[in-house]
């Protein structure tokens, strides 16, 4: 990576420890087991992500109070599987609320990229969201999604493609996307780091950007995804989306899912 430098914009890699995250405006953590060593790669397997969540919950025992020591005032952006509730891990270890995870983001961008494969538009003419869990309860927008302000659904009728069929496949291979890339190349790292390359830099710049991202809702009691305003600091305002009650209720599902898993910790 640092051999490439030259072909992109300036920047500086380095290794190091702790002690350099000192005045760091934000910190991420992308340590862990991963899905292929954790043994989450089985698409019959309900908890999916979840699997990892022991493990590397002991990981962050280790890692959030360093990361705290060095840098107090830095926002902490979780990446590892699974987000969601290791986002509730790292919150309470860091002792504040400048904790956010990777969450939907990436999610919600392959349901964009599938959509626009199927409709034959350019991928960023196509708003929708994926919320809830990154994982196997994640909740697809549908309702909400639009391409050019019109309703995908309305799109796929004057398309003549089948929308039960449609939303049945395209949620499947968002859903298990990440075990075909494992399948494919041995990891899925390339996406989900350009997504947090892009929510680090809309914290450090204070963007006020809306990404789909983790943080805590005293609502559900849990940390979920929703589209949120990522800034300095971390999440400053959540955008509660427009959803069916279908969909309600399957974010409802999914955060009764997410609780599940964390009291088993």
């Amino acid at each position: 990576m640092r051999y490439g430098a030259p072909l992109s914009s300036h920047v500086r890699i380095t290794d190091g420890d702790y002690a350099d995250l000192a005045g760091a405006g934000a910190v991420v953590i992308a340590a862990g087991v991963n899905e292929q060593a954790g043994g989450a790669t089985d698409r019959n397997d309900p908890r999916g992500r979840l699997r990892l969540l022991e493990p590397n919950a002991k990981v962050f025992a280790d890692i959030v109070p360093r990361i705290v020591q060095a840098a107090p005032q830095a926002a902490i952006l979780v990446a590892t599987d699974p987000p969601e509730p290791l986002t509730d891990v790292a919150r309470r270890l860091a002792g504040h609320g400048r904790v956010f995870g990777a969450g939907t983001h990436l999610d919600s961008l392959r349901f964009r990229v599938h959509l626009a494969e199927r409709l034959r538009v350019d991928a960023a003419s196509v708003h929708a969201y994926v919320v809830g869990e990154h994982g196997t309860s994640g909740v697809f927008l549908w309702s909400s999604a639009r391409i050019g302000g019109a309703s995908v659904e309305r799109l796929a009728a004057e398309r003549g493609i089948d929308f039960a069929e449609l939303r049945q496949s395209l949620e499947h291979e968002v859903r298990y996307a990440n075990i075909a890339i494992i399948e494919g190349i041995g990891a899925s790292q390339y996406g989900i780091g350009m997504v947090v390359a892009r929510m680090a830099q809309a914290v450090l710049d204070d963007e006020r950007a809306a990404f789909a991202v983790g943080s805590y809702h005293e609502r559900y009691g849990v940390t979920l995804s929703l589209p949120s305003v990522v800034g300095r600091g971390g999440v400053s305002e959540v955008l509660w989306p427009d959803m069916s009650a279908d969909e309600a209720r399957a974010l409802e599902r999914s955060a009764e899912k997410l609780r599940g898993a964390l009291a088993e910790l």
